[in-house]
Parts: structure tokens; sequence; C-alpha cells
């Protein structure tokens, strides 16, 4: 039977391999591929790097994954310390966002069939083709910001729980707290008042990292304190 701390260890490791992998399809791939306001000039890009466009695609499936068995380690860990809170882990954590990520993956596909050359596309010009490929594309974005809201909203539960254990630093669950406001708020500006995304994200790219912090405490302590070598029940 594990401990508090191999467990803890356990979810770090499968932590630190989604903070691996996540920014591959969510932040590299695009960044190399899509050009913002030009859809003649992405669509350039994707059709000369088309593997890499799809490495994204697998990145964004493959993390996503990775997030289920992530939050199943996390209940086990903290299930007794609050069973309510754990379980509002893997529900905002998992049940919720994965499957939004997974259907928002169909507009990366999408608008890689547009930008195929299949000939049942040949009554499209390559420009009109090129705009609906980069509005599926844009529409993925929006998916992502709807995601995201529930990547700020399982750090409030998991945050308390962290809180609560005794076996975790306090401060690396106030943490959390801050990171999960950032995400809500930076989501719901995007969305519901564009002209002040920038702003807001800018502050908000920075409180992101308070979520880094746990990654690297469980993978590297596990769990301190006279309860950390408990056997789990």
């Amino acid at each position: 039977m594990r401990t508090i701390k191999q467990q803890a260890r356990i979810a770090g490791l499968i932590y630190l391999l989604l903070g691996v992998t996540a920014p591959i399809g969510l932040v590299y791939v695009p960044g190399k591929l899509i050009v913002p306001g030009d859809a003649t000039a992405t669509a350039e890009r994707i059709r000369a790097s088309e593997s890499l466009f799809r490495i994204g695609i697998a990145s964004e499936l493959f993390h996503q994954g990775v997030v289920i068995f992530l939050v199943l380690a996390l209940y086990r860990l903290f299930e007794s310390v609050n069973k309510a809170l754990a379980r509002q882990v893997v529900i905002l954590g998992a049940l919720v966002s994965v499957p939004i990520v997974f259907v928002n993956v169909l507009n990366e596909i999408a608008a890689l069939i547009l930008l195929s050359g299949a000939a049942f596309l040949s009554v499209f010009d390559t420009s009109q083709l090129d705009s609906l490929a980069y509005l599926f594309l844009r529409l993925h974005t929006e998916g992502l910001d709807i995601a995201a809201i529930f990547w700020g909203l399982w750090l409030f539960p998991f945050g308390l729980l962290v809180m609560r254990s005794g076996f975790i630093p306090r401060l690396l669950g106030v943490l959390m707290l801050v990171a999960g406001v950032a995400y809500v708020v930076n989501s719901f500006t995007t969305i519901a008042l564009p002209q002040y995304a920038k702003a807001v994200g800018d502050v908000a790219f920075l409180l992101y990292f308070g979520e880094l912090p746990i990654m690297f405490w469980l993978l590297i302590w596990g769990a301190r304190g006279p309860r950390a070598n408990e056997a789990l029940s």
C-alpha cells in the first residue's frame, strides 16, 4: 500500500508529463504556424509544415489524456483530506474540460482538411479555402478560451485541498487560487470584453505561473510532516 508521499510523487510525475507536453500544441506549434490576422500566410505555413501541425494536434489529444490520470492520482492523494473537494477536482479538472478540448480539436482537423487540396474542395478557390481554414483555427482558439475557464476553476478545490492537507505548504495552495482567478478572469475578458483582453492577458500570463510550484513540490518532495509516511486507506 502506498504512502501519502509516494502517491504525491506519482501525481507530481504525471503533472510534469502534462507540463512538458501541453505547451507543444498550445503554444509552440501555434506560434510557429499561425500568423495573426493573415489567413494566406497561415495557410502557406501549415501546407509547408503539415507534420508539425499534426504534432500539435497529437499533443493536445495526448496531454488531455494525461489530465485524466492526473486528476485520478490527485483524488487518491486528497480524498482523505476532503472527499467533496477531491471530487470537484475530478469533475472540473477532467469530466468537463477534457471533452471540450477533444471536441475542439475537430476545428484544427477541419482546417487541415480545407488546406489538403482534396478534389471535393475544387469548387472553392485558394483564397476562400485559406479564409475558411483560418476561421476554424480562430474557432479553435475560442474553444480553448472556454476550456481555460475550467482550467482555472479546478485550481480552486485543488488549492483548498493543498491548504488543508497538512503535508504540503499552504502557500502553494494560495498561489494556485491566484492562478485559478487569473485563468477565469482572462477567459471571461477575452470572450465578453475583448477590448481589454490584451491588458488582462499580459497580467494573467504572469499569474499562471502560480500553478507551477505545486508540480515540482509533488515531484521532488511529495509530502512532508507527520502524515507524509502515512499509508493511504
